[in-house]
């Protein structure tokens, strides 16, 4: 059955008017976007199959490339590209929102914008998001990649990469591939190296967070272990 014979309360575009877009499931959001489906599918059924496709993790269809984007039956190149264009947008409002204010005044911001950075990418990737004197975003850099398991981090290159661009504070942050957020002894040693290498070029280092997934990143401050 088409979505334009269901009962207006049930079609997404009229809940959504009705009641904004947190009442809506993430298929239905998708379905939206997505505007129609395919024969013998609902735009519903197709939004859902799209995310079955991404074992239902909005994370991994952020991700997702824009041939597998297309590959699944139903979407296409056009809609795949669709979907892309709607996923760099999201990433640069909040990348544009943190350069605008300070990163600390809205930290939800910040874990969003790693999440959709970090959390499905498969190898370990380190990055530093420099700030200025009023911790605005500079410049978000992935300074190092590795395996699975681990990176390789040295303390001199991201020490002269603060000094490339003057930056005054820093946000660290990594992703753990395994799903687990928890900070290994090597990522506490790890940061409080990089901790008193930044302090000698007056760089300060206001956090360190473990992307891990779609749960909520794992803020080295709230820990304490700053």
């Amino acid at each position: 059955m088409a979505i334009s014979d269901w009962p207006a309360g049930e079609r997404p575009r009229e809940r959504l008017l009705a009641h904004g877009p947190e009442a809506l499931s993430d298929a239905e959001l998708l379905a939206i976007y997505l505007r129609v489906g395919v024969r013998g599918k609902s735009a519903v059924d197709l939004a859902r199959e799209l995310l079955l496709r991404f074992e239902g993790s909005l994370s991994a269809l952020v991700e997702a490339s824009l041939e597998e984007l297309a590959s699944v039956s139903g979407i296409g190149t056009a809609k795949a590209a669709q979907l892309k264009a709607s996923f760099e947008l999201a990433r640069r409002a909040l990348a544009r929102e943190m350069s605008t204010r300070d990163s600390f005044s809205s930290p939800g911001k910040v874990r969003d914008w790693l999440r959709l950075k970090l959390a499905t990418r498969q190898s370990e990737v380190f990055m530093a998001l420099w700030l200025d004197a009023q911790n605005r975003l500079i410049k978000a850099d992935e300074l190092f990649s590795g395996t699975l398991t681990q990176t390789s981090v040295y303390p001199r290159e991201v020490v002269k990469a603060a000094l490339a661009n003057n930056a005054a504070a820093v946000i660290l942050a990594h992703n753990h591939p395994s799903g687990v957020a928890e900070p290994s002894p090597a990522d506490e040693m790890l940061t409080q190296n990089l901790k008193a290498a930044l302090a000698m070029v007056d760089v300060k280092v206001l956090d360190h967070f473990i992307v891990a997934g779609t749960a909520t990143p794992l803020s080295f401050a709230e820990r304490g272990l700053l």
